[in-house]
């Protein structure tokens, strides 16, 4: 009995873990001063790290979207949107989780241009959608849109000839069709 309890914990292990699953959080906020520190300070006090976090206006100047990536299960997920929604100057919460939606992260990359490999780098950042947005003589600076994951196998290529430096900016999403679509924390 022992036996089958042992080759069970782990099963039961697999199947918690698998509950835990990156989300991404659409809301759209009125513009109002200390609004970003109390949705940090909300994440904070559940104990969730905030993944990514992007705020920008929209095309109305009074209101910003905010677009927020956790990691967590679905019943803290659940609670850390109804706390979002509790805030006066949240208008609407959407997890774009499971709806159909577009993700866009963007990467400034300032990559090492070693003697004789300029063309190749080149060659790379056009493989990958990248665009030259400064050239030195040492160095080559390339802008890179799209998924986590096409910049992070970027990065991977372009790691052996030197990264001087990096700033990534967080995620944002929106679902596809009408704006603000997908399920509404209501």
């Amino acid at each position: 009995m022992s036996t089958t309890a042992t080759a069970l914990a782990p099963a039961a292990a697999i199947t918690s873990a698998s509950k835990v699953k990156r989300h991404v959080i659409s809301t759209l906020v009125k513009n109002a001063p200390g609004l970003l520190a109390q949705v940090a300070n909300l994440f904070a006090a559940r104990g969730y790290n905030i993944d990514s976090l992007s705020v920008g206006e929209t095309d109305n100047p009074h209101f910003s979207r905010m677009t927020i990536s956790v990691r967590g299960d679905e019943k803290v997920i659940e609670a850390l949107k109804q706390g979002l929604r509790k805030f006066v100057n949240v208008i609407k919460v959407l997890d774009m989780t499971g709806v159909d939606h577009v993700e866009r992260d963007l990467a400034l990359v300032k990559v090492t241009v070693p003697a004789g490999a300029r063309q190749e780098i080149l060659q790379l950042v056009e493989v990958f959608e990248g665009k030259v947005v400064d050239i030195g003589l040492k160095d080559i600076l390339v802008e890179i849109v799209g998924p986590e994951q096409k910049i992070d196998a970027f990065l991977t290529i372009v790691r052996p000839y030197g990264i001087k430096e990096m700033a990534r900016t967080g995620r944002i999403a929106m679902a596809r069709g009408s704006a603000m679509e997908g399920r509404e924390v209501d």
